[in-house]
This record gives C-alpha cells, structure tokens and sequence, in this order.
C-alpha cells in the first residue's frame, strides 16, 4: 500500500507531518494492506490564518483491488485531529465494503 500525503499552502507539509500521517493510515488501515494499492490524503486548511473549530479538512481517497475508489473527508480544529476522523471514517467504510465484497464470494 503506498501512501502520499499532500497539503495545501496555508498547511506546513514537512517530513514529520507526513511522517506522522503516514503511521496514522498504516496502523489504521492495516487490516486492508493487502486489498489496498494506494491512500492518497489531501490536508487543507480551509479558512487560511483566521482560524475555527473545523477549519481543517483532511480528504482521504483509497484505491481499491478490484474496486472503485473510496473516498472520504473530515474536518477538524487541527490537522491531526482531522486526519484522525477521516482514517476512522474510512476504516468503517472499508470494513463495509469489503465485508459484503467477501459476502459474496
């Protein structure tokens, strides 16, 4: 599973950012390592310097083996924490997803 992290202009994308995202989606996401060929998070911050209780969005887009992608997005007070929110949404979708996939097998 390869992982890329992104973020805009007004969000500080250096090597410890990705580097805590990128172990936030792996032990997150492990279960689906080997259904999943590529996490792309995109990180924003949605009203620049004038701050907010949710003003930073984390977008997660998963390839699927076999399947369409799966998107999803989560907006949060800091970047972590919306990050946070949006694996954990996409955890739960996956699980779906693949559990009705194997349901038909």
């Amino acid at each position: 599973m390869k992982i890329q992290v992104n973020t805009d202009s007004s969000v500080k994308g250096d090597e410890r950012l990705e580097s805590i995202i990128e172990d936030l989606v792996s032990d997150k996401l492990n279960r689906f390592r080997n259904d999943l060929t590529r996490v792309e998070v995109h990180i924003r911050d949605e009203n620049a310097d004038k701050g907010g209780s949710d003003d930073h969005r984390c977008a997660i887009e998963a390839r699927l083996r076999g399947l369409d992608p799966v998107a999803v997005t989560h907006n949060d007070a800091d970047v972590q924490r919306s990050a946070t929110g949006a694996v954990n949404k996409l955890r739960r979708k996956l699980a779906r997803i693949l559990d009705k996939r194997n349901e038909h097998r």
